[in-house]
């Protein structure tokens, strides 16, 4: 489903800077990045001399993180094919674990969460960006899910990572009180035509959707009316705006 999104990465570059020092990640730190994508948070990290290790499911993504790291001369990030809810490395392994709009798709919170915690040292943190579900991208995942079939039994919606109650019940347990901080995200798009056209393109979910109404045109125009009204209140100035949330939490 994410071969696609590269071209979004792109526009996730300024929220990786921010993740990154909110993270407090210093060259000291052994950080993982899940869910990595292209490897800009991993990229962020190793600029600043940390030892980074990016894991993500898809190898055509993991192959443009590569391609990233050469370009930015950071050869040494260790790029690891593998599940946010099985995670390769031994209890231990880092000083920081990141992510940034990636362990939010792992089906079982619970499980990514013990995972995450568990290679983290003693004394380690946790950091990562999620989409609150009020907001812009959290309500296009409930637009998407309107128009497809349901989750999996016991599969947890991914916007729900971006609810500070949610959070903070999620951690405990495992983590002290989370703090939390907000940012925005900004696309520069011509209309909204041009938009909903990136999205289908690169957007996983959004671009199943439109390939499974390919032969009923008619619903599919509904929906893609559907998808201009949702969006348009956050279009102002030629820009799209994307609202996220910033988590930080110790061990």
């Amino acid at each position: 489903m994410w071969t696609s999104f590269a071209p979004t990465a792109t526009f996730t570059t300024s929220v990786a800077g921010h993740l990154v020092k909110f993270a407090g990640i210093t060259g000291a730190d052994s950080v993982l990045d899940v869910g990595t994508g292209t490897g800009v948070v991993a990229i962020t990290a190793a600029r600043l001399g940390a030892k980074v290790t990016g894991l993500d499911l898809t190898p055509e993504l993991l192959e443009q993180a590569r391609i990233n790291a050469a370009i930015a001369g950071c050869p040494e990030v260790v790029w690891t094919e593998g599940d946010a809810e099985s995670l390769p490395y031994p209890d231990a392994s880092f000083d920081v674990v990141v992510s940034q709009f990636g362990h939010m798709f792992a089906p079982r919170p619970e499980v990514a969460v013990l995972e995450m915690r568990r290679v983290l040292k003693p004394g380690g943190r946790i950091a990562f960006a999620t989409w609150p579900p009020e907001h812009l991208v959290g309500r296009m995942f409930a637009f998407v899910g309107r128009h497809t079939p349901p989750l999996p039994p016991g599969a947890a919606p991914p916007p729900l990572w971006g609810s500070p109650a949610v959070i903070t019940e999620r951690l405990a347990g495992s983590f002290q009180t989370p703090f939390f901080a907000r940012g925005m995200m900004t696309i520069p798009v011509l209309s909204l035509g041009h938009f909903r056209l990136f999205v289908e393109t690169s957007v996983g979910p959004m671009q199943k959707l439109v390939e499974s109404l390919a032969f009923d045109q008619e619903r599919l125009a509904a929906v893609r009316a559907e998808f201009d009204a949702l969006v348009q209140p956050y279009y102002t100035n030629n820009i799209m705006h994307q609202d996220y949330l910033l988590t930080r939490a110790d061990v």
